[in-house]
């Protein structure tokens, strides 16, 4: 199957199970700047595994976008990519393990049509430390769903994936894993849990290619085995305890089930092709760049390159398509490593371009957009064409004169006769010249790199890095604190105020709020005058002074949009979304007066009740461009 059609079948059938579909988040995360990218399928849902009230009701379903960073070096075997769909379905309070695991394993078999004898399941050995017990409610509801369909479900234990290694498959189809596999919780095992945390085993389905075991990977195969005979599918979490003060645990009065499953890998199991590349979204990425470089994907010296380009390419797309642009920093310096990767494999394939309509990344970013615009209309707009396009190209060009200069320091360190690790990352930072390339030239010269001392001067940098992210990200929207909460409503303030002064053209590309500052990023094509900026001040501090009421509102998106409620472009909705609205003066919960309201916004929260609550001047602080025709604030309230 393509994946439009599994996505689509997915939907039809939870819907037919009283689910109500709901719209993928961004891939940049709204109002939590604590993680540069949604990672995952439950990060947007939390605060609703968490007990919020979901405006669409107890039963939803969706195939959120996101992206891991973590797996760009990963990229170029059969199963790795940055950017994935993850189906997921999520009872809030609603069904739970006897419904949910039927679920799965009917829309699998039935409507993708897998093999059940090619699926194996994993489930919770228990945790005789933390008093949890195992979790023998999933495993009994497997074997039944197995015995249906004509196939031996014998349990296993294996316990932890080194055991999993010198036990080996032990004739089973189901089995017990230990808390580092089959427990989730934010804070990893149940003993790292503080009090008051929800948590609970989960359940992995996992595809059988029927693939030799590679020992090099451990002497016995298992679920979890690395070897590619195996693929984990989907994960069915439980959100079943909570923590107690004296180090036990509860059941929750509410529990949720949390559903994630690969789109991209379920339907390589539907071809039972290990190889996730061998997909349509991918395969025709490939056979373009096949035909333009007259060289074979199945050549071993050449398919890293293709999937490399192919994943790095769609991720890209897709960002460029949520409003982030190259740069040196955050979001912006991944993009620009993803595209400049891309670019370098290009050119092993003899992939050079001289001009933007010859350029494969430029062309197969037109596929992607061609293939997911009627999954994702925020890719089919003439304007994220020319985004897209545009900017793939300009950091094409940009890339090959880092190159340029990058070899002529290369030569000068190369002439030594040896490459240090340091002056590997010194070519790596200072003149953005891959490790991969450094590496493959000073290969073909016989000049020996210091591949393990660049590992470690990367890992340095990487922690300098996350060092300085979290110390930026401190206090971020998402800890709900008071400062952040009263700059989240002074961010209203301050979009409308621009709107006023700037045109209503203006909208919002980014934001990123902390107890420190806000800052947000908009379009606008020139930089604002000082006459400009005073008055959004004037603006802003005028509506914290009138003292409006802050009022929440869940209506039909519809009704919002007719509102002219600001929203993101491009986005999708749920029928059912949430409003905040800042004034007028008598306004309440009950009659929000939405059209004299001074400013209207498609928003999840939080906020202060009334403006009065800023109790403070509001200051912009720095005014800048950060991208073509996108500009930047930083402001306080002091």
């Amino acid at each position: 199957m393509e994946v439009g059609e599994i996505r689509s079948r997915y939907f039809a059938y939870f819907k037919k199970r009283g689910h109500v579909v709901i719209p993928s988040a961004p891939i940049v995360p709204q109002n939590d700047p604590t993680t540069l990218f949604t990672g995952s399928g439950m990060q947007p849902l939390l605060p609703y595994l968490l007990g919020k009230d979901h405006p669409e009701g107890k039963r939803v379903c969706d195939s959120q976008k996101s992206f891991r960073a973590e797996d760009i070096e990963e990229v170029g075997d059969n199963r790795h990519t940055t950017f994935f769909e993850m189906l997921g379905n999520w009872s809030l309070g609603d069904y739970f393990k006897k419904e949910q695991l039927p679920f799965f394993f009917e829309f699998l078999t039935d409507e993708v049509g897998l093999d059940p004898a090619k699926l194996y399941v994993t489930a919770f050995i228990g945790d005789e430390k933390s008093g949890v017990p195992r979790d023998t409610e999933s495993v009994a509801a497997w074997q039944e769903l197995f015995k249906k369909k004509g196939v031996d479900a014998k349990a296993v234990e294996i316990g932890s994936e080194a055991d999993g290694y010198r036990l080996g498959m032990q004739g089973g189809r189901i089995f017990y894993y230990d808390v580092k596999k089959n427990w989730w919780s934010r804070a990893g095992v149940p003993e790292n849990m503080p009090a008051g945390e929800p948590g609970g085993p989960d359940s992995e389905v996992f595809y059988d290619f029927g693939l030799p075991h590679d020992a090099a990977f451990g002497a016995e195969c298992h679920p979890n085995c690395d070897c590619g005979r195996f693929m984990e599918i989907g994960n069915s979490v439980f959100m079943q305890y909570i923590k107690q003060p004296d180090g036990s645990f509860a059941l929750l009065p509410k529990q949720n089930v949390d559903f994630g499953g690969g789109l991209e890998r379920i339907a390589a199991a539907s071809q039972n092709d290990a190889d996730v590349f061998a997909i349509d979204v991918f395969i025709d990425i490939i056979a373009l760049m096949e035909k333009m470089s007259g060289k074979n994907y199945d050549d071993s010296r050449y398919k890293r390159s293709f999937r490399i380009i192919a994943d790095h390419v769609r991720a890209a797309t897709f960002m460029f398509a949520d409003g982030v642009r190259p740069s040196n920093t955050d979001r912006g310096y991944v993009l620009r490593r993803l595209i400049r990767r891309a670019a370098l494999h290009a050119l092993k394939l003899n992939l050079g371009d001289k001009d933007q309509a010859d350029s494969a990344l430029v062309r197969s970013a037109i596929m992607v957009m061609e293939k997911y615009q009627d999954a994702y209309p925020e890719l089919g707009s003439e304007e994220a064409y020319e985004e897209i396009k545009n900017g793939l190209w300009k950091e094409e060009v940009q890339f090959a004169h880092t190159l340029e200069q990058g070899m002529k320091e290369f030569e000068k360190i190369a002439a030594q006769g040896h490459i240090s690790g340091s002056e590997a990352m010194m070519l790596f930072t200072t003149h953005g010249f891959p490790f991969e390339m450094t590496a493959e030239i000073a290969h073909e010269r016989g000049i020996d790199v210091d591949a393990d001392g660049f590992k470690y001067e990367m890992k340095k940098h990487q922690e300098l890095s996350r060092s300085g992210s979290e110390q930026k990200f401190k206090g971020g929207l998402a800890d709900h604190s008071e400062q952040t909460t009263r700059l989240h409503t002074a961010h209203h303030l301050l979009l409308k105020a621009l709107q006023i002064v700037l045109g209503d053209s203006v909208k919002q590309r980014g934001s990123n709020i902390t107890q420190e500052r806000l800052r947000i990023d908009f379009s606008y094509g020139s930089k604002m005058t000082p006459e400009q900026i005073a008055e959004v001040e004037r603006i802003v501090n005028e509506k914290i002074r009138e003292q409006l009421p802050v009022t929440r509102s869940v209506l039909p998106q519809e009704e919002a949009e007719k509102l002219g409620a600001e929203h993101e472009f491009g986005a999708k909705y749920p029928d059912m979304v949430s409003v905040y609205s800042v004034g007028p003066l008598g306004a309440s919960e009950a009659d929000p007066h939405f059209h004299d309201a001074f400013s209207i916004e498609f928003c999840g929260g939080p906020h202060v009740v009334n403006t009065s609550e800023l109790h403070g001047t509001f200051k912009i602080l720095k005014e800048e461009a950060v991208a073509a025709g996108i500009r930047r604030i930083k402001a306080v309230v002091q």
